[in-house]
C-alpha cells in the first residue's frame, strides 16, 4: 500500500529539515513524499535542494495559501492514503506509516483518526491532543480531531472534492464537515501517534484569528445544512484561553 506524505511549506527555514527527515527516516518503504513550497525566500528551498533526489515531487511556486498547496499536492498524490505533514511538524515515531498501514489493511475504512502531541521548543511534551472521544456528530459544536493526524483514502478527495478555498482557516473543517456529515465516510479511531507538533500561540495566531476560524466554522456548518448552536462554537474562545493561561503557568 503507498501511502502519499504532503508536506506545504512557506519560509519554514527553521524547522523544514526535521519535517524532511523525519519522513526519509520512517521504517515503511513505500512512501511517495510530495513536498510543496510557496515560493520561500528564507533559504528554504535550498535546504529542500539538499534532499531532492530523495524527495518524489518537488514544486516550489506561488500559490494562494496553505489549502491551495495542499490541493496541489493532493493532485498529484498517486497513493491509496493520504497523510499531511506540516512543516513545523514531524512524525511521533519511526513506526507512524507502518502503523498507518498496519491499521487500514485490518480495518479497510475511508478514514482513521489519532492522536498528536504539542512540545515546547525543547521538546518537552505539553498536551496530548487525542481523537479517542471524538466522533463526528462533535463538528456540530466545533469539535475536530487534530487535523494531522486524519488519513483519508485518495479517492475521497476525487468523489467528494478537495479543500475549499473560499476557507481563509477552517477548511479542512469544511472539508472534514462534507465528508463525515455530508457524504457519512466510514472511520475508526485508529490509537496512533502520527504528529509531534510545536506550541504556537492562541490558535498559534492570536485571539482575532481564533474568532475567524469560529465565524467560519459557523459558516461551514450552515452551507453543508449542518444543525449547529453558535453559543457553544464561540464558546471555545473562552476554553480556550483558559487553556493558554493554565499551559502558559505550567511552564
Amino acid at each position: 500500500m503507498r501511502v502519499s506524505v504532503i508536506t506545504v511549506s512557506f519560509n519554514s527555514v527553521e524547522t523544514i529539515e526535521n519535517t524532511i527527515l523525519s519522513v526519509l527516516s520512517q521504517s515503511y518503504d513505500d512512501i511517495e513524499y510530495l513536498l510543496i513550497d510557496g515560493d520561500s525566500s528564507d533559504g528554504t528551498q535550498e535546504i529542500i535542494l539538499k534532499f531532492a533526489s530523495k524527495l518524489s515531487v518537488v514544486i516550489s511556486e506561488p500559490d494562494s495559501g496553505l489549502y491551495d498547496a495542499m490541493n496541489k499536492g493532493i493532485s498529484l498524490a498517486t497513493g491509496e492514503l493520504i497523510l499531511l505533514l506540516n512543516s513545523d511538524d514531524i512524525f511521533y515515531n519511526r513506526k507512524v506509516v507502518q502503523n498507518i498501514v498496519d491499521f487500514h489493511t485490518v480495518r479497510n475504512v475511508d478514514c482513521s483518526v489519532g492522536n498528536v502531541v504539542q512540545v515546547s521548543k525543547f521538546g518537552e511534551v505539553r498536551r496530548k491532543y487525542s481523537s479517542r472521544n471524538w466522533t463526528p456528530n462533535k463538528l456540530n459544536v466545533g469539535m475536530m480531531p487534530p487535523h494531522p493526524s486524519v488519513v483519508l483514502k485518495r479517492e475521497l478527495f476525487v468523489r467528494y472534492g478537495n479543500y475549499n478555498l473560499n476557507f481563509k482557516i477552517a477548511a479542512d473543517y469544511e472539508l472534514l464537515i462534507r465528508y463525515f456529515i455530508k457524504h457519512q465516510i466510514s472511520w475508526e479511531y485508529s490509537g496512533i501517534t502520527t504528529t509531534s507538533m510545536s506550541i504556537g500561540g492562541l490558535s498559534s495566531s492570536g485571539i482575532g484569528s481564533y474568532l475567524v476560524i469560529s465565524n467560519e466554522i459557523v459558516r461551514a456548518l450552515s452551507m453543508n445544512n449542518v444543525r449547529h448552536w453558535k453559543g457553544i462554537i464561540y464558546f471555545r474562545l473562552i476554553r480556550k484561553l483558559f487553556d493558554l493561561r493554565f499551559s502558559l503557568g505550567k511552564s
